[in-house]
């Protein structure tokens, strides 16, 4: 058992409850992101038994992240969140140099992969123009679990893809407040429906991510590049108004760049 796994599930569990930040963005960081879908694939096979000891300890943590987590980030969110998105905007921008490394952008990249950069780019920063979140769903019914199924199946496809965030597609699709309610007071119904979706979306995606990645590598990555840049600028909050308020935020956003430097060393030396 890879039991560090567990702190790396317990940073991207954090992310995945952020609308706007990616799961897969902080798999990437960590420099887990090609063994996570490998694994993934991997666990659906007959030698699953290889790949237990990599993804169970993250499941642990990222599982730990949500359910300890969930009241504090609603809470700072609510209280604080332009200093939040800013420090997660640090750390989206901290790993673009990682990427652009881990790809061999340099000398793998022609015209068309830029052009695909762009797209993803195009793609994950449209997303900024969403609706609002909405409210908690009170009167749960039957429609409702098929709403709050597919919402978790789109948003783990999107988890799984570096620079979309699975929670910005909750609140897109207008549930993220009940998910972060179901979690908050264990309301297990909701939270196994909506955890079902989301585990069978992770196998599909992670599936075809992974062929793409095998058989496609540098435009994969050229892709994956330009979510991850497009989402900063759906993470980006806009200034505050107040002056102690920006200071705040710069320190934030110094604070994830520092961590997202720190983190990549630590992962790339292990």
């Amino acid at each position: 058992m890879e039991w560090k796994n567990i702190y790396r599930g317990m940073i991207m569990g954090a992310s995945d409850v952020i609308p706007g930040v990616s799961g897969g963005t902080i798999a990437v960081l960590l420099g887990i992101y090609d063994r996570l879908i490998a694994s993934i694939n991997g666990f659906m096979s007959k030698e699953w038994k290889k790949h237990i000891g990599f993804l169970l300890p993250l499941g642990i943590g990222i599982i730990i992240a949500i359910l300890s987590l969930a009241n504090l980030l609603e809470w700072l969110l609510v209280k604080y969140p332009g200093p939040v998105q800013f420090f997660f905007m640090g750390l989206i921008i901290g790993v673009l140099p990682l990427l652009f490394h881990k790809a061999d952008a340099r000398s793998s990249f022609q015209a068309k992969h830029v052009v695909l950069l762009i797209i993803g780019a195009t793609i994950v920063g449209l997303m900024v123009f969403n609706p609002d979140e909405g409210t908690v769903i009170q009167q749960i019914t039957f429609s409702t679990y098929i709403l709050l199924f597919f919402s978790g199946f789109i948003a783990s496809a999107a988890m799984v893809l570096p620079g979309i965030s699975g929670a910005l597609i909750l609140v897109i699709a207008g549930v993220y407040p009940t998910v972060i309610s179901a979690i908050s007071n264990l309301k297990l119904d909701v939270i196994a429906v909506t955890g079902i979706g989301i585990v069978l979306g992770i196998v599909v995606m992670s599936k075809i991510v992974n062929f793409f990645l095998i058989n496609y590598r540098a435009g994969t990555f050229a892709v994956v590049i330009g979510l991850v840049i497009g989402s900063i600028i759906v993470v980006f909050p806009g200034w505050p108004n107040e002056t102690a308020l920006v200071l705040v935020s710069i320190v934030a956003f110094a604070a994830g760049l520092f961590a997202a430097y720190v983190l990549g060393k630590v992962e790339y030396r292990a």
